[in-house]
């Protein structure tokens, strides 16, 4: 992550605090951007209520009464907790024009949104990657 992005976010760790902290997939898609392989990850199919949180740093981003099935392969949602939860930031990446989602709290990076969501909801799909996810479930 470039210095200058760093910068804006409130949580401030260093890269090797992170590596600590989180497992070797969780560092590689929060930290350097990657991405966990469709359909493997733990919460695509999760239909239990309550809320998905950054792994990074625990911010509340999604909520599951927003989540959907998509059929794409990662969780989906129509909607973050408040859009004051994420960044978003355009992503040229892989030859495409995407746009990233970012934790608006530490700057990790969870997944990307696309035009493609149910036309009842917004039409708009957040594509978040489940290791870059906690969940605390509603008791």
């Amino acid at each position: 992550m470039k210095n200058e992005e760093k910068k804006k976010y409130p949580i401030q760790k260093s890269e090797e605090e992170y590596r600590k902290e989180l497992d070797s997939d969780s560092y590689r898609v929060l930290r350097e951007k990657g991405t966990e392989r469709a359909f493997t990850g733990e919460y695509n199919l999760n239909k239990e209520t309550g809320i998905y949180e950054c792994k990074a740093c625990g911010n509340e981003i999604f909520h599951s009464s927003k989540k959907f099935d998509s059929g794409c392969g990662w969780p989906s949602f129509t909607e973050p907790v408040t859009p004051e939860a994420i960044d978003v930031h355009m992503d040229h990446t892989h030859g495409m024009i995407r746009e990233e989602i970012l934790c608006a709290n530490c700057g990790s990076h969870l997944g990307h949104r696309f035009p493609d969501g149910p036309s009842d909801q917004g039409g708009i799909r957040y594509c978040i990657n489940s290791v870059s996810l906690d969940f605390e479930g509603e008791k």
